[in-house]
């Protein structure tokens, strides 16, 4: 959804709603004054009379005539929010049911999807309530009980504690290896520079003797940076390292930690629910367009087999790619899937085996000379 528009209205009224203030701020200040002054003179018993001092008050307020200085700031910041308004109501339709289409819902697996959103979220309370309410069975606190030990880990790291986090991963480290992740030298980098930090340059070097250097065949350039570390004790600001003192490092690695502790329970690092409803809020103004233009020459839509008009959606929703064979020009799919040949060439399966006459003989690749057998090529995935 393009929402530069809804901003660039946002701020235009956010921008009056400030001078506005400010002006209204300055008028305050005015009449304070001058009421100010006129309690100043009442009080010093020059001789002036009440009734000249009040009348003289008056005078100067209407002098200032706060509703005129105000008339105009206000108006801009009308027009501003009455035009955000239309924008709003333009960008964001609020009948969705015409682009609604009639699915028979597994509610006990909806209600299981939306507790473990709460629970993977870190919103443990929430879940529990929302299980007591739906009267779902307790199957998600198996989810629970997961996801409570990735968030036990994560606030001890927030707390600058490593311990719980080195647990886990010296407790997978088999499969982080198998997944090609270094998390684990990530997490004893960090213990380091905080040893080297608060602590002493002795107690440094013992931890990385300990550590650090069982991952020295593979990560020498991270580990003599932090070798260079040693040199600068007591001034680590001043290293040419010091990148390794940001924040920002406990925030990547807590980020990477959580990744793979999702990857190992076979949950993906994104909540489903979160993901389902960003890419739905992305293809309903297209649907919504279209619907519209269905509803007027009185077509319906709710039987076809595939969305009615292409929907573009941005890469982090794109999650698997799409094979055209070349020589039929169709589209894969699970009868018809993509299949390496030896060459190392893809084609779909019923171009191969038309190709084969059904496995009977050998072919050429398309793409180059290579005889191909048929019984030799490989499904890619479905």
């Amino acid at each position: 959804m393009e929402l530069n528009n809804i901003k660039d209205a946002f701020d235009r009224v956010a921008k009056k709603q400030k001078l506005s203030c400010s002006k209204t701020q300055e008028v305050i200040d005015q009449i304070f004054q001058e009421i100010g002054k006129a309690l100043e003179i009442l009080k010093s018993a020059s001789g002036f009379d009440d009734k000249y001092v009040l009348n003289e008050l008056k005078i100067k307020l209407q002098e200032i005539a706060p509703l005129s200085q105000l008339e105009g700031t206000q108006k801009e910041l009308n027009v501003a929010v009455s035009k955000y308004t239309k924008v709003l109501e333009k960008s964001f339709n609020p009948d969705i049911a015409k682009a609604y289409r009639n699915i028979e819902f597994d509610t006990h697996t909806v209600n299981q999807i939306i507790a473990s959103h709460f629970y993977r979220q870190g919103l443990f309370d929430v879940g529990d309530c929302f299980i007591s309410e739906t009267k779902e069975s307790e199957c998600a606190a198996v989810m629970k009980s997961i996801f409570q030990e990735m968030y036990q880990i994560l606030e001890a790291m927030k707390m600058r504690n490593l311990e719980p986090a080195l647990k886990w991963v010296a407790a997978n480290s088999d499969n982080l290896k198998e997944n090609g992740s270094d998390l684990q030298l990530k997490l004893h980098s960090l213990q380091f520079v905080e040893i080297l930090r608060v602590r002493s340059r002795e107690e440094a070097l013992k931890y990385a003797r300990a550590y650090i250097s069982p991952f020295a065949s593979d990560h020498v350039a991270e580990i003599q940076k932090l070798m260079g570390c040693l040199v600068w004790y007591g001034k680590l600001d001043r290293c040419p390292y010091s990148q390794l003192l940001s924040p920002n490092n406990w925030v990547t690695v807590a980020e990477e930690l959580t990744r793979q502790f999702c990857n190992l329970i076979g949950q993906s690092h994104e909540s489903p629910l979160t993901v389902t409803i960003a890419a739905g809020v992305q293809a309903l103004p297209p649907l919504l367009k279209f619907m519209t233009v269905m509803a007027g020459k009185k077509n319906e839509w709710q039987s076809m087999k595939q969305l009615p008009v292409p929907v573009e959606l941005d890469k982090e929703f794109q999650f698997h790619s799409i094979f055209v064979c070349p020589v039929s020009k169709e589209q894969s799919s699970e009868d018809n899937p993509p299949m390496m040949m030896s060459c190392g060439h893809v084609l779909c399966k019923q171009s191969i085996n038309k190709m084969s006459k059904n496995h009977s003989r050998t072919f050429k690749c398309p793409y180059c000379p290579t005889d191909i057998d048929a019984s030799q090529c490989r499904q890619l995935y479905f």
